[in-house]
């Protein structure tokens, strides 16, 4: 088992990968949206491996559903809603689902 510098520095190494993949999903999305999403799904398997959380901004970036890569007017839907508390509602267009993102949650971030 790994003492405690060397798995700080996996975790390290791997939050910088996860990174990586989502710059890469992010450029390659245009030329080929099948490999964009396999990029999600790396990152996604490394932080569940490693257990290292993916970032708060790169998180809202994949759907959670069916963890494609969504990129907002092609493959998402982005709207804000004043009902209850007002939140911002992302809805991806590959499988439905509704992501929901208080309004006061995101001033701090």
């Amino acid at each position: 088992m790994p003492c405690r510098e060397q798995r700080r520095e996996i975790r390290r190494i791997a939050l910088e990968r996860i990174k990586r993949l989502f710059e890469m999903a992010d450029a390659m999305f245009n030329v080929d949206p099948s490999l964009s999403h396999r990029y999600v799904e790396l990152a996604r398997k490394i932080s569940m491996r490693c257990r290292v959380r993916i970032p708060r901004d790169l998180r809202r970036r994949f759907c959670h559903r069916c963890y494609k890569f969504l990129r907002p007017g092609v493959n998402c839907r982005v709207r804000l809603a004043k009902r209850r508390e007002p939140h911002v509602a992302i809805t991806c267009l590959e499988c439905g689902n509704v992501m929901r993102l208080n309004l006061r949650g995101l001033k701090g971030a």
